[in-house]
């Protein structure tokens, strides 16, 4: 839970005239300890009822994780409010570094000192600290909040959580979008504690993105309930996923009143079964969403529906709930809130928190020689920088865009630290999606306690999971959006001491841009959040969910969006859905829910396991992504360790591995086929048709590269034989006209040459302006839909999620874009920095079969077809 941090020096607010929808209090003074300051709190004209029903929860706190404690107050000690939500990590006795100063000379004396190329330290640039902003309540708070921030020497809060909490009071949708660290939790814990203090029946249900998230802030608000009696008899708290045991499921049913889940749960096993809890969503005065920015893309489309869905329910037993939502920074926070939530909301967005100095870093690996164009590895150059701050103290975590290069660098930093400094190989560990949940788990309080000096992870410690306050962030790429880079970079430096956050950037065209235009970075805004509830075969789900739930309204349908009712007729001309004086209800003997995954495209999982430890379990991996790193003969990166992967059964959906010491790991070669279906806009960009419509798109892994350790090089090619996947899609596509194109050609290039690049470029460009992932885009060049050459950028979700609609709006700035990006390249022919390297792909030169006529690309053609496109 991350709170604000030590808040002191301050006199309660004014007096003032009780809101109307607030129950009236006198004011009276708590008389402060002798370091503590002067808080007025609100004492209830009448007495709470007896919580004698509820405080028969206090011996369950050993039966799950429902909640309800009679501790005393702790008041042994002073310590900040950030101190009272959250557990201390051990602390050295002194900083690493004292200085933003001393990481730069740290970092300038890694740099190649044989001076080949440009120096690898592009920019460093100083971001100062920041001291705090204050502000008041309109009301004070209540006894038992008050008597909270009163014995632990708390007096003001932060700006932000003032105006949060009394915009929450006032009854408005709230979203706070404030900075890593700058105390957003507080903005929603207070109204929220506040109402289940004054209202005996009240309840209020959080919803985090992860079931670690979730149990992070379980923890936090014991220790809040730790430190007031009267609070902890008011809370029965507990987290309710898949790892709740059955019996404090029922007890959270029956007792709870602040339940904490994930949109998951809420979706496949509260919804579902809302009469079980008639109680809690009859009385449902709060519904926190923690961690906005990450419902986007298809997460974000389903979340969006699943919340229509409680809204739909909760109005259903008299309930119309508010909705507190926090966000890292994106630049259209309100409006995604609204979208999530479906109402008006208020933003507060006036950061009030202090900051510590840091400085930030843009590192760009040399070239290989003056006349190479080819860049070091990332990977190696992150590892080298990862040690020498490990060796100097400084306790570091590295993020990475892939499974693969999470395990790479460790194995590079362990097998370094091995050599140099044994003792800190231990002290180092990776850390991603596929682990076992206990084994994140172990690692988080590692890390917490001190015991780790680095962590290598995978975008997984990106959320809010307290890990402690750690010193130095490494970006191993550009983590394709503004709003992530600013996320992953805020990790580090959580308290007042100097942090250090560097962006080591790969080979691709916008890490390159980024590192040749680093003010492009420090001055742009982050990108907008895109999600699309409306998506028809989302919507067509949790439509089926919805009737399940109760049967269909025409207001209900209404809710859902303006596809609504179209999408219902179908499904009840398909047989889900039966109409009845007026209503449609779900015919099926199916359930739903359980067939609707919010996060992925396939709901099936493989599964990885070891066939040398009687087929332990290693990991876990989405259906999309297996025969993409688990085809047989592929290697396996699992905690640095290779393994070979014997067999992947399709059917059984499982992947049987073994441990084998190999100097190599393994990449796939995929063939991607695109068929248009049919136009669904079309306009002129000069003499040029650029167009939209839906798409069905199929591939499959039909070989793969075979890659050594560290340098890089390609040691072997295999062809493959598995199936093909098929996606019913959106794709914007760019029809050079003929005019165009012979303009090219008159100049003596050849214009496939040209789209080749072009398409390349638009595939890491659009990001750029849409808050994506570069594996949600895809691309393709193709003759045989359209009878002349055209470029096809397509998402890689069913139905789409919008980022094909918005390159289509926007594809005038698009092309610009790349156009500077490739004339700003210092390179001579094509680059991977750029259009991508002017000869055939490795797998491409070992079997013609794969080269389907496809041009490489040419810089100069692409450059020359750009200038036409834009007139200039």
């Amino acid at each position: 839970m991350h709170g604000s941090r030590r808040q002191k020096e301050a006199r309660g607010p004014p007096k003032s005239t009780p809101r109307p929808c607030w129950p009236a209090y006198a004011s009276s003074d708590v008389r402060p300890t002798r370091r503590a300051v002067r808080l007025r709190y609100r004492k209830p004209s009448q007495a709470p009822r007896s919580r004698s029903a509820c405080g028969s929860l206090s011996n369950l706190s050993d039966q799950g994780d429902i909640r309800m404690k009679t501790n005393p107050v702790r008041s042994s000690q002073q310590v900040g409010l950030g101190d009272l939500l959250e557990p201390q990590p051990r602390q050295a006795a002194s900083p690493a570094v004292e200085s933003i100063e001393e990481f730069k000379t740290l970092l300038l004396s890694l740099q190649d000192a044989r001076g080949r190329g440009e120096p690898e330290l592009v920019r460093a640039q100083s971001l100062p600290a920041r001291p705090a902003r204050y502000g008041e309540l309109a009301e004070p708070l209540p006894r038992a909040l008050a008597h909270v921030l009163d014995a632990q020497g708390i007096g003001r809060l932060y700006s932000h959580q003032a105006e949060a909490i009394d915009r929450a009071r006032a009854g408005k949708h709230v979203v706070v979008a404030t900075g890593t660290a700058s105390g957003k939790s507080l903005g929603y814990h207070i109204p929220v504690l506040e109402r289940l203090l004054l209202e005996r029946e009240a309840t209020a249900l959080y919803l985090f993105p992860t079931k670690a998230l979730a149990q992070d802030q379980l923890r936090g608000l014991h220790r809040f309930a730790d430190a007031s009696r009267e609070l902890a008899l008011a809370l029965a708290t507990g987290t309710y996923d898949g790892d709740t045991p059955a019996p404090a499921r029922r007890k959270l049913r029956e007792r709870g009143n602040a339940i904490l889940t994930n949109p998951d749960m809420l979706h496949q096993g509260i919804l579902p079964y809302h009469a079980r809890w008639s109680r809690f969503l009859s009385n449902l005065r709060f519904v926190v969403v923690d961690e906005v920015h990450t419902y986007r893309g298809i997460f974000g489309s389903h979340v969006a529906n699943v919340l229509r869905r409680l809204r739909r329910i909760a109005r259903h037993y008299g309930a119309e709930p508010q909705f507190l939502l926090s966000s890292a920074t994106v630049r259209n926070p309100q409006e995604l809130a609204e979208i999530l939530v479906g109402d008006d909301v208020h933003i507060v967005d006036n950061d009030g928190s202090p900051r510590g100095p840091k400085l930030f870093v843009l590192w760009n690996p040399r070239t290989f020689g003056p006349d190479s164009p080819e860049r070091r590895s990332a990977s190696v150059d992150a590892e080298r920088i990862l040690v020498a701050l490990m060796k100097r103290g400084v306790q570091s975590i590295v993020f990475t865009k892939a499974r693969v290069v999470a395990e790479l660098i460790y194995r590079y930093a362990r097998e370094r630290l091995e050599r140099e400094s044994r003792g800190l190989a231990d002290l180092l560990s990776p850390y991603r999606g596929g682990y076992l949940p206990e084994e994140r788990r172990a690692i988080e309080r590692r890390l917490f306690d001190g015991e780790l000096r680095g962590v290598i992870s995978t975008n997984a410690l990106e959320l809010g999971i307290d890990v402690g306050s750690l010193d130095a962030s490494i970006l191993v790429g550009f983590p394709n959006t503004i709003a992530s880079t600013w996320q992953q970079a805020g990790r580090s430096g959580r308290k007042q001491a100097p942090s250090l956050a560097v962006v080591v950037a790969y080979e691709d065209p916008v890490d390159q841009y980024l590192m040749r235009h680093p003010s492009y970075f420090f001055g742009q805004s982050p990108e907008n959040a895109v999600l699309d509830p409306e998506n028809p075969y989302v919507l067509a789900s949790q439509l089926s969910c919805a009737a399940y739930e109760l049967p269909l309204r025409e207001e209900d349908e209404a809710v859902f969006g303006r596809r609504a009712t179209a999408i219902a007729e179908l499904l009840e001309e398909e047989g889900s859905f039966k109409s009845l004086d007026g209503l449609r209800y779900w015919s099926s003997a199916e359930y739903p829910a359980g067939k609707v995954n919010l996060r992925t495209i396939s709901d099936d999982t493989f599964t990885i396991l070891d066939q040398t430890r009687e087929n332990a379990v290693l990991g876990t991996v989405d259906s999309i992504s297996a025969p993409e790193l688990l085809y047989p003969e592929a290697i396996y990166l699992h905690e640095g360790d290779t393994y070979f992967v014997r067999d992947l059964d399709l059917k059984q959906k499982i992947a049987y591995v073994e441990p084998r010491g190999v100097d190599y790991y393994t990449q796939p070669v995929l063939d991607t086929h695109l068929k248009l279906e049919e136009t669904r806009e079309s306009k002129k960009l000069g003499g040029e048709t650029i167009g939209l419509g839906p798409a069905a798109v199929s591939w499959a892994t039909v070989a793969m590269k075979k890659i050594r350790f560290r340098s890089l090089d390609a040691i072997g090619y295999h062809p493959l034989d598995l199936p093909r996947q098929k996606l019913d899609t959106v794709a914007l596509w760019i029809q050079p006209g003929e005019g165009t194109r012979n303009q090219v050609k008159i100049a003596g290039m050849n214009p496939r040459e040209g789209m080749s690049g072009l398409r390349n470029l638009l595939i890491t460009i659009l990001p750029l302006h849409v808050m994506c992932d570069r594996p949600d885009i895809g691309g393709i060049l193709d003759s045989a839909n359209l009878g002349e050459p055209t470029i096809f950028i397509y998402d890689r979700y069913p139905g789409g999620l919008g980022y094909a609609e918005r390159g289509y709006a926007i594809i005038g700035e698009l092309l610009s874009a790349s156009l500077r990006l490739v004339e700003d390249c210092p390179c001579e022919l094509g680059c991977p920095s750029c259009v991508g390297l002017p000869v055939l792909r490795p797998a491409q030169q070992q079997d013609p079969d794969l080269y389907g006529g496809w041009p490489i690309p040419s810089k100069a053609a692409t450059v020359a077809l750009l200038r036409r496109m834009l007139g200039r």
